[in-house]
């Protein structure tokens, strides 16, 4: 990553990261971003977390100013548009366009149930299946879960999604936190609905806390329940898909082309229950490492789609 911008050069590429305080899901993201980085030697490449790990964002936007750099895109390494990709993000990069005036940058969207991650997450199910028929398999699609009604539902329409075409008995939706129904509510389920085999599959980029959780908890329900034949698929990883996927997320982030959902978001339409969050300011999310970090916020900025 010894690129230089130039007056003519094509926007840096920020990835943004959640952050996690699992030591191999830190470092997984950042050889990722690394790697990144050598697949585009003539690209500008560098990346931060928002909470959790190093390096902030603050400093991998720092990291790029260094180097000349005056215009990036910044794209969420994120599968839903939760709260972190709506409101903390964007509002990161607003504090971070004040330290360094003179910058300029577009925002692309989260990775989303993309068709390039189903087939990773169908190679991550066919690892563990052996030869065991599709048609005896339900799968349960374990995502993060959030406070954000929208966020869920894009982990249920990536679960819908993956059921489309695959042959599998059914897929059902469960979470590790923060939204219902968890691990073991999910499973029942499976069982409920007649469900043969059933591998457990975490909608999560990288190992961590989160994930290694997912795992234990299978792990528990399938040794309180002998009967079951319970197998447990691996995270989605450093694929290749994943590689070029970031890229055409800094490619729509290049062009304007963002389509961000709006239909849904709880800052601009009254869920039920969420009426309180519309018009909402963003925070910016300081990283314990940010320089000057306070424990209390002051001002706000927007939140915009």
């Amino acid at each position: 990553m010894t690129a230089q911008a130039t007056p003519s050069a094509p926007p840096a590429l920020l990835v943004a990261g959640h952050g996690t305080r699992d030591d191999g899901g830190a470092t997984a993201f950042r050889d990722f971003v690394a790697e990144l980085g050598r697949r585009h030697p003539d690209l500008p490449v560098a990346g931060g977390f928002i909470e959790l790990s190093p390096p902030p964002l603050g400093e991998a936007v720092t990291e790029l100013v260094e180097r000349g750099v005056r215009r990036f895109a910044a794209v969420p390494l994120m599968l839903v548009s939760a709260g972190h990709a709506k409101g903390d993000i964007p509002a990161a990069l607003a504090r971070e366009k004040e330290r360094h005036p003179g910058i300029s940058y577009s925002y692309g969207r989260p990775l989303g149930p993309h068709p390039a991650l189903l087939k990773v997450l169908e190679r991550r199910v066919d690892e563990v299946l052996g030869d065991t028929d599709r048609s005896e398999v339900t799968v349960l699609l374990v995502g993060r879960g959030s406070t954000d009604p929208d966020a869920n539902a894009e982990v249920f329409k990536a679960a819908r999604l993956f059921w489309e075409g695959r042959g599998y008995a059914g897929v059902e939706t469960a979470f590790v936190s923060l939204a219902a129904p968890d691990v073991p509510s999910g499973l029942d389920r499976c069982v409920k609905l007649g469900a043969r085999r059933i591998v457990v599959l975490p909608y999560f980029l990288f190992t961590g806390v989160l994930p290694d959780r997912v795992r234990h908890q299978a792990e528990e329900w399938a040794a309180a329940h002998p009967e079951q034949d319970v197998r447990h698929a691996e995270v989605i990883g450093a694929a290749e898909e994943l590689y070029d996927l970031v890229m055409e997320r800094y490619g729509e982030a290049v062009k304007g082309d963002l389509r961000m959902n709006c239909d849904s978001c709880v800052y601009r339409i009254a869920l039920p229950g969420f009426e309180d969050k519309v018009g909402l300011p963003q925070q910016p999310h300081f990283h314990p490492d940010d320089d000057g970090h306070h424990h209390h916020h002051h001002g706000g900025h927007a939140h915009s789609h």
